[in-house]
Formats: C-alpha cells, sequence, structure tokens
C-alpha cells in the first residue's frame, strides 16, 4: 500500500478548533499526518483532534512566558491562531496592541523555536504561517494586526534563511477576508468605523479590494497549505502566496 505524504510525520495547527486551523488539521490528516490540535477552547481542540484521529493540546498563546522553554517535536508547524480588533489608531487600547503582538507574532517565534532542533535533527520540516494580505498592504483601523502579520514575514523569511540548509522551509499564506468567525465578529466594528450599516460591510469594506466577488474559504488555504507541506514544495521557501482574489492586481 502506498503511504500518504505526510505518513510518519508529526503536525502542529495552531487555532486549530475552528476556522482556517480546523480546515489545515483535516487536510494535514488526510496527508498521512498526526495532527496536534492546538487551541485556548480546549473542547473545540478536543473535538477536531478526535474526529482527525490526532489529539488537542489546551494552550493559550497570550501566556508567551510559558512558552520559553518549550520543545516541540514537530516535523509541520502551521501558525494560523489570531485575533482582530477594529479601532482607529487614537482610539486602540495599548493592552490590545499588546496582546495582538503576543498572539500572532511572539508566540509563533516561540513554537518555531521549539520546533526547529527537532526538524534540524530530522533535516526535514516545514513551517507554514497564515500571514494575511494585510501581512502585504495595509487597511485602516487595523494597526495591531496588520503590524503583527507584517512581522510575521519578516519572521518567516529569517527561518527560511536559516532553515534552508537543514531541510527546513518556511512560507507564508496571504488569504484575504476568509469565511470564518474572526471575520464575522469584525463586522459590527468595521461598520462602527466607517459609518456604514453591517448589512453594507461585506460590500463596501471587505471585498471592495478584490476582483472576486466573495469570501476566500478555510479548504481553500488549507489546500495551499498541503501543497507547501508535501513532496513538490521543496523549492519553496521564503515567499508569500496571495489568495487575495486579484486584490495585488490592482
Amino acid at each position: 500500500m502506498t503511504s500518504t505524504p505526510l505518513t510518519g510525520r508529526r503536525a502542529v495547527v495552531t487555532g486549530g478548533g475552528a476556522g482556517i486551523g480546523a480546515a489545515c488539521a483535516r487536510a494535514l490528516a488526510t496527508q498521512g499526518a498526526h495532527v496536534v490540535v492546538a487551541d485556548r477552547d480546549e473542547p473545540a481542540a478536543a473535538a477536531v483532534a478526535a474526529e482527525v484521529g490526532g489529539e488537542a493540546w489546551a494552550v493559550d498563546l497570550d501566556d508567551t512566558e510559558a512558552l520559553d522553554d518549550l520543545t516541540l517535536e514537530a516535523d509541520v508547524l502551521v501558525n494560523n491562531a489570531g485575533i482582530q480588533v477594529v479601532r482607529p489608531i487614537e482610539e486602540f487600547e495599548p493592552a490590545d496592541f499588546r496582546r495582538i503582538q503576543r498572539i500572532m507574532v511572539e508566540a509563533p517565534f516561540l513554537l518555531v523555536r521549539a520546533c526547529l532542533p527537532h526538524m534540524y535533527a530530522r533535516g526535514w520540516g516545514r513551517v507554514v504561517n497564515i500571514s494575511s494580505v494585510h501581512g502585504l498592504v495595509a487597511s485602516p483601523y487595523k494597526s495591531a494586526y496588520v503590524a503583527a502579520k507584517h512581522a510575521l514575514e519578516g519572521l518567516s523569511k529569517v527561518t527560511a534563511l536559516e532553515g534552508a540548509a537543514r531541510g527546513v522551509t518556511s512560507n507564508c499564506i496571504n488569504p484575504a477576508y476568509v469565511r470564518t468567525a474572526l471575520v464575522e465578529r469584525q463586522i459590527a466594528d468595521q461598520a462602527r468605523v466607517h459609518g456604514i450599516a453591517e448589512e453594507e460591510v461585506l460590500e463596501k469594506v471587505l471585498l471592495t479590494e478584490q476582483s472576486i466577488k466573495r469570501l476566500v474559504e478555510p479548504e481553500e488555504v488549507a489546500d495551499l497549505v498541503v501543497w507547501l507541506t508535501g513532496p513538490r514544495s521543496a523549492m519553496a521557501t521564503g515567499s508569500s502566496y496571495t489568495l487575495d482574489g486579484g486584490w495585488h492586481a490592482r
């Protein structure tokens, strides 16, 4: 029987209890990976882990000091967990800004740091950072999120350069707005800061820059994760792969 590409590999997916993370966990499991579903929502992580035959890891990535001495035997790391706050800079709470940096910059750094010794020892590893179109461009009212995603892009490139001779690749995936709870939860805030009705947010804010006028599906992101961790992607590293419906074509 022919084995699947990730048979014998261990994958850690953060924010794996829902949305993009859950789609990635399912997709990696189909490729033979043993998936560790990491999420602060323990029941959600356990449910996805049970579905894919993996294991749940209840972890609060906001508590970055708890990750300082972490070691992970992971061959694939998908840094996906994230949060969003939509506010003008002058109204943005400093505590919210710092929290977003901890979850979306410090935690990915610490997880990469925890995985690299194992990856280097095996001479193979795949780091996939779920960035955003906002890792490449900016939008108003998202100072913390845009700053964090830009920082994640830099971390990913440095990881690629350091890991290249050791069989480790690192890339970013940059989707436009994805059909997830994270996007749904910001609709009210987007309506408030733009002075429009909530039902107008999709057309007038979320999809305005795209040529393809729909949300990205989580499974579309997961399919790209599968390719970046598969047997044909060894030369793909230090790059950012857009799934933005033509946002960058303008």
